[in-house]
């Protein structure tokens, strides 16, 4: 049977490596910072010291936790597990100073750890920065130890309490051994393993035609793997396809419908007006001839070919959108970031049929950092209606309650978690309470109301996040009697 090697790092007093030594197939080595003169005069470190060696662990001194490498030969640098309790640079060290130490002591773990390997590190309450930490602690003023282990290639697998009176004879110590212990009350073990690699993904260039020209870019690296994943293919069973049709089957028994899907470019031109630049994906066009079929066949060209049509726009003084003929393509284009404006530029031209709600569907691309409702790319859905001045409210009711139906219905056979789904008025919604999504909108043009879903779990109930909007707008050159609602 194969030994299980485990590193202990940093001990104080030796008192939590005795407490593993003796265990059947592990064999331990137990270090610390300092020498083994100024370890041993401290309260019960040499009896442990003694403890261990008597029973064949093995016990380094002056180890530095940054450079581990340095102490084991080759063949012994394999370790199944690091266990580092209560790590401290020492003195007043700073969280930025403990930081450092952590990003180092995960980068030198790294090259002594087995691939299948765990690294355990306790932290005092709160020091973690993770939701596990009760009262949590300001991010900036937390050790972000998530964030620095991931520098590193690691992930967290797994926390829980750190019960020191769980642990015979174990007796916490300070920071390089000295008297005053830190406070282990409500202490955490964090415990990570090595993340997967990250997946390579060829260069991918994608092909369209614009103004009767073969025109190409490259997509940009996030979005290789997600800019064209066939949710919405005949033969898909994705959910995103079937939340789509579940849906549409639902609102066509309220409203006449139509699917408008085939006419939506992806790409648009020029700016959107009150978009911050740094949340879209800007493309550089190149005007260039179709790659050969042997190219193709030799990998030369990665490509994917989109045939929708495409817009050229701008915008009016009022921020809609208009749609105009002999364009250069040598002007700036960006990833759509949003469906909206395809939706109002088809208000504009008359496109559209007053009751019938038309469905736009398809994913957009906005640059962000990742949450459960903000991701760089996702599938929209946007309905658009025109109806009778005054009747709007009505309207709006109507698709909220069927939305409501559609999705309680779905939800009951993934979760046994009670769904709720809300209107809320913008002027309700404080400008920090926003998420990603919400926030983005909200540059995009007036919001009336935000969809919320709220996710009532065992009793708690978790604060409502924006899953949706709904504007109106009214269109002058349209009729005076028509308002449009979009959701």
């Amino acid at each position: 049977e194969a030994v299980r090697r485990v590193l202990l790092l940093g001990e104080g007093n030796f008192s939590f490596a005795a407490s593993l030594c003796g265990a059947a197939g592990t064999h331990v080595v137990a270090t610390c910072y300092e020498s083994e003169e100024e370890v041993s005069g401290r309260g019960r470190a040499a009896e442990s010291i003694r403890w261990l060696r008597e029973r064949g662990a093995e016990v380094v001194f002056s180890v530095d936790c940054t450079k581990l490498k340095d102490y084991f030969l080759p063949e012994k640098r394999e370790f199944d597990c690091i266990y580092f309790n209560f790590p401290h640079c020492g003195r007043k060290a700073g969280v930025v100073k403990n930081r450092e130490l952590l990003a180092h002591f995960f980068h030198s773990s790294a090259e002594v750890l087995t691939e299948e390997g765990e690294v355990h590190v306790a932290l005092c309450n709160g020091q973690g920065g993770t939701p596990a930490d009760q009262p949590r602690r300001e991010w900036h003023n937390s050790w972000q130890i998530v964030a620095v282990a991931a520098g590193a290639g690691f992930i967290l697998s797994n926390v829980h309490a750190f019960k020191a009176e769980t642990i015979h004879g174990y007796k916490c110590t300070g920071y390089r051994s000295q008297d005053k212990p830190f406070c282990v009350e409500g202490a955490l073990n964090h415990i990570f393993t090595r993340s997967m690699p990250l997946p390579y993904f060829k260069p991918m260039i994608c092909e369209i035609e614009l103004e009767s020209r073969k025109v190409s870019f490259q997509v940009p690296q996030v979005l290789v793997d997600k800019i064209d994943r066939g949710f919405l293919e005949l033969n898909s069973n994705h959910p995103v396809r079937t939340i789509k049709e579940k849906l549409t089957a639902e609102l066509s028994q309220a409203f006449p419908l139509q699917n408008i899907d085939y006419c939506l470019s992806l790409l648009h031109q020029g700016h959107l007006n009150g978009v911050c630049h740094s949340n879209i994906f800007w493309i550089i066009l190149n005007p260039e001839e179709t790659p050969s079929t042997e190219e193709m066949s030799n990998g030369l060209a990665n490509a994917v070919l989109f045939s929708h049509v495409d817009f050229c726009r701008d915008t009016d003084k009022n921020g809609w959108v208009n749609v105009q003929e002999g364009c250069h393509i040598s002007k700036q284009y960006y990833l759509r970031p949003s469906l909206l404006p395809y939706a109002q530029a088809m208000i504009q031209r008359g496109a559209f049929l007053p009751g019938t709600l038309h469905v736009l569907s398809g994913p957009v691309f906005r640059k962000c950092l990742i949450t459960p409702y903000s991701m760089p790319v996702f599938h929209e859905m946007l309905f658009v209606c025109a109806v009778n001045r005054g009747t709007e409210k009505s309207c709006i009711q109507m698709l909220v309650n069927n939305i409501k139906t559609s999705i309680h219905s779905l939800h009951q056979t993934v979760s046994g978690f009670k769904l709720n789904i809300n209107l809320q008025e913008e002027a309700s919604f404080e400008t920090t309470e926003l998420n990603d999504f919400a926030a983005f909108e909200s540059q995009l043009s007036r919001i009336q109301y935000f969809i919320c879903m709220e996710i009532d779990a065992s009793g708690s109930c978790e604060k409502g996040s924006c899953v949706g909007i709904i504007r109106t707008a009214h269109y002058e050159l349209v009729s005076s009697d028509l308002v449009v609602v979009f959701a």
